[in-house]
């Protein structure tokens, strides 16, 4: 006679599965419903143009030298809205970066690309947590850098695809069987990285997606290191990055928020980490663990011959409120410890960035004259801030400075 405890055991399991298998395919069908009703399904994001001031900060300019420049005819012209005011596409910035460098005997005043044997910076964004805005920060950053002049690619290594999410794509619908990063990299027969690179509608830069099919990557690396894989897995993405690094300045990779075989080939693949990091002790606490974890399987990658170095590694603090007395304690507890590796500049908790983030945008698409200018105002110089300086540490990388 069965055990009656066991069989219901049994029954408990089988039922228990066949839930999540139900909600699993209800949700991937109500995802796809919302974004088909929301996106048409050949719809496409478009980025918005810039004003006069936006413009004359991502040339490095004082507007009153933007108006000067037009008004002598040294830079190209371009459209006025409404109003009359000029506005500003991303192509028209790039084509005024390039009157300009043919203007002047220093041309990497606004071509701010690499030059020479300058190598490529890729710059892993990695968290062991999730909320702790490391999809944000690899966002804002790819943007801001595409915006000052640099060619870049991100690259997106979470199954989650967040990112992907963030960069007008739809991971639910546009790549159930291929078109990710996990096929540049996959064990069997992958493709080219430059098939699985696409461009965004930010012009200068450029996205390796993501998808949950990177999950697999995680399953089959494995086996793949019993049967002995011709390249380990993690060469593989530094590999996929090395054959397309002739068409880039810097490139941001967006880890998934654990620390597996999809975070450390990214590890590997970089020349530069930023940690985003909650100024809470919860997070501090969460970080320690990460940390210990991260240099013992980097020690084990050592090991095997590969030699590891990095240009900087930098704590972003991220989500920080200044007048929350206890995150302005922690973030004087990361500082204490860390000194110079803690950005100076932090990234600030903003209902902004939250309420542009709820339809898959930033600050650059959404435009200052659809939030409170001052709150608008206030998380963008956050943005600015953070990016400027980590601008110099990729100067100082390329030996500029």
């Amino acid at each position: 006679m069965p055990d009656l405890g066991t069989v219901g055991a049994d029954l408990s399991t089988e039922r228990v599965f066949a839930e999540l298998q139900s909600d699993a395919a209800m949700l991937h069908a109500t995802i796809r419903q919302h974004l088909e009703r929301n996106f048409a399904p050949d719809a496409q994001k478009f980025l918005r143009t810039f004003s006069s001031a936006e413009a004359a900060d991502f040339l490095g300019l004082a507007p009153g030298h933007l108006r000067k420049l037009h008004a002598e005819g040294k830079i190209p012209e371009v459209p006025v809205d409404d109003r009359g005011h000029k506005v500003y596409s991303a192509s028209d910035l790039g084509a005024i970066r390039l009157a300009l460098a043919r203007a002047t005997r220093d041309p990497s005043l606004y071509l701010r690309g690499r030059v020479g044997s300058e190598p490529l910076q890729i710059i892993s964004c990695v968290s062991f947590k999730g909320g702790s805005a490391k999809t944000t920060t690899a966002a804002y950053l790819s943007q801001w850098f595409a915006l000052h002049g640099y060619r870049v690619l991100a690259i997106d290594m979470d199954p989650q695809a967040s990112l992907s999410s963030m960069m007008g794509l739809r991971p639910e619908i546009d790549f159930t069987h291929q078109g990710t990063v996990y096929d540049a990299i996959r064990y069997e027969t992958p493709l080219p990285m430059d098939e699985v690179v696409r461009q965004t509608y930010f012009a200068g830069l450029d996205i390796a997606a993501g998808g949950l099919i990177l999950s697999e990557y995680e399953t089959e690396t494995p086996y793949a290191l019993r049967r002995g894989s011709e390249t380990p897995f993690y060469l593989r993405l530094r590999d996929a990055i090395q054959s397309v690094e002739a068409n880039y300045d810097v490139v941001f990779i967006d880890c998934p928020p654990q620390l597996g075989f999809l975070t450390l080939s990214a590890l590997v693949a970089s020349s530069s980490i930023i940690i985003p990091v909650v100024a809470n002790f919860i997070d501090v606490a969460s970080l320690a663990q990460f940390l210990t974890m991260t240099s013992s399987l980097l020690d084990t990658i050592r090991e095997a011959g590969m030699t590891l170095e990095y240009d900087f590694l930098r704590y972003l603090v991220s989500r920080f409120e200044p007048s929350d007395g206890p995150q302005a304690q922690v973030a004087g507890l990361l500082r204490a410890n860390f000194g110079k590796r803690v950005m100076t500049e932090a990234f600030l908790k903003s209902t902004a960035i939250s309420d542009a983030g709820l339809t898959h945008q930033t600050l650059f698409e959404v435009g200052r004259a659809s939030m409170i200018r001052n709150t608008y105002d206030r998380a963008m110089e956050s943005v600015n801030a953070v990016a400027r300086e980590l601008e110099q540490e990729v100067h100082r990388a390329w030996r500029r400075i």
